[in-house]
């Protein structure tokens, strides 16, 4: 069956508010459509981007979220990579039926080990015995990988997430993404550009830097949207959520721990959350946090006290889940969304002294839930530059040490995300280089319009299966 081959760029946290300083990717879409895209709930990376994919909601394809708690292990989990753990059939996989021998490349977005895509990139760093991390990443087929690193050198890991993230590690990948467009020729091509995330949550939407980080990411995003349209493909720019201005932590496991539902070990390296043993303890992510609830028969206490606790916070529990796309198995009993202005902070510890040792560095799979503050260097320290170079340089002679350079001062944090923002100019964009017939495009609805792009179909309701309750 014809189709032309669609590329699909996911630029974060792009909104209608910031397009203006975009002029790139606004005149892509000048001749095709600028569209607000509605997230599903909660508005995060992985939930978002498996709706994207699937057409369904978190309820279906059981991403409830960057993490969650995996009962079975009694153990938090965030930023998982297996492919395995989104139910549903993938948009790639829908194209396969209409035309076999359809081809996908799959660059950064999350979920991308042992998926069904003829190609796929991802960060993973080696971890050696000694403590040390490399940068890497796990591409399939494997050669993949010295193809990239021939050509563009090491993935900057540490430019993709921690207190140097920038505007590198989105080059790199949108690099990356020509690369296998002009190697491979894919006829779907899905790339993850990161770099709007980290300054608006380090500063704010309304921060006077921002509109120059909109332009570093317009001109990453356009050069290689352009490079596309040259080779006859259409292009789409999505984005999963808009970040809005924050100016209070909300520690939801605080307030747990003092309604005597936490429980948390004592230990030499720092008090550790013990989410088995605590009778309810909250997944924070973002603006949601996932509160699971050891008994269902307390789950109307907590929900109390959490009310008590934390004013304003709405509180979704068991079957009033369904509200917010949320009633799955790997959701708490009681799912939390913060207040305008607010979001949830991990943080459980009963004072600074007592933190774990992990809390000061950047260790986003031992963190029991997200932590924006690995994106700062500690002000404690007077010339920060010098304190983490020590700790390089000690780390290349061979000791051993903790890389602790991350505050714990959660209220430096000034932007989040996670529900539906108020203002529509807030709302996460489509951008499309060709005419679509809708100016609102639901997360869910995405599958149908990639369809539409590549096979010059009429756009119509994606056929989702339904997903297991495991």
């Amino acid at each position: 069956m014809a189709r032309t081959p669609l590329v699909v760029i996911d630029v974060v946290a792009l909104t209608g508010r910031l397009l203006r300083h975009a002029p790139r990717l606004a005149a892509m879409a000048k001749n095709g459509t600028v569209a607000r895209l509605t997230p599903s709930l909660p508005a995060v990376t992985s939930t978002v981007q498996s709706s994207l994919l699937t057409g369904s909601a978190p309820d279906v394809h059981g991403i409830v979220g960057n993490g969650w708690y995996f009962r079975d292990l009694a153990q938090v989990w965030l930023w998982r990579q297996s492919n395995h753990l989104v139910h549903g059939e993938k948009l790639w996989e829908m194209a396969r039926r209409r035309a076999p021998g359809f081809r996908c490349a799959k660059l950064f977005w999350w979920f991308n080990m042992y998926s069904t895509a003829d190609w796929s990139v991802t960060p993973r760093p080696v971890y050696y015995a000694d403590g040390r991390k490399r940068p890497d990443v796990y591409t399939a087929p494997a050669p993949l990988r010295d193809e990239l690193v021939a050509e563009l050198g090491d993935f900057p890991l540490f430019e993709f997430w921690g207190p140097r993230a920038g505007i590198r590690s989105s080059e790199w990948i949108a690099r990356a993404t020509r690369h296998v467009i002009d190697r491979h020729a894919p006829d779907l091509t899905l790339a993850y550009l990161p770099h709007l995330d980290y300054d608006l949550q380090r500063v704010g939407p309304d921060h006077p830097s921002i509109p120059a980080q909109v332009a570093a990411i317009d001109r990453c995003a356009g050069e290689l949207a352009e490079h596309c349209l040259t080779r006859g493909a259409r292009v789409v720019v999505v984005s999963e959520y808009g970040i809005e201005r924050v100016d209070r932590a909300l520690r939801i496991n605080e307030v747990l721990d003092r309604a005597g539902w936490l429980a948390v070990q004592e230990t030499p390296a720092g008090d550790l959350l013990d989410p088995g043993a605590s009778r309810a303890f909250a997944v924070a992510d973002h603006q949601v946090a996932h509160v699971y609830v050891r008994d269902v028969a307390d789950v109307p206490r907590v929900q109390a006290d959490l009310a008590a606790g934390m004013p304003g916070v709405e509180l979704f529990a068991l079957s009033e889940r369904r509200a917010v796309g949320l009633d799955h198995p790997r959701s708490g009993e009681i799912v939390a969304f913060a207040p305008r202005g607010g979001w949830f902070s991990y943080r459980y510890w009963r004072s600074d002294a007592r933190a774990p040792d992990f809390a000061r560095t950047v260790d986003i799979h031992r963190k029991p839930g997200y932590d924006p503050c690995e994106l700062f260097l500690d002000p404690r320290f007077r010339v920060p530059t010098w304190a983490v170079a020590w700790r390089l340089l000690r780390a290349k002679l061979g000791f051993r040490g903790t890389f602790d350079v991350i505050p714990l001062d959660d209220s430096l944090v000034k932007g989040s995300h996670g529900g539906r923002s108020a203002d529509p100019l807030d709302l996460p964009l489509l951008l499309s280089s060709a005419p679509l017939d809708r100016t609102e495009v639901a997360a869910t609805d995405f599958p149908a319009v990639a369809m539409s792009l590549l096979f010059d179909a009429p756009m119509a309701a994606t056929a989702c299966p339904s997903a297991p309750t495991g």
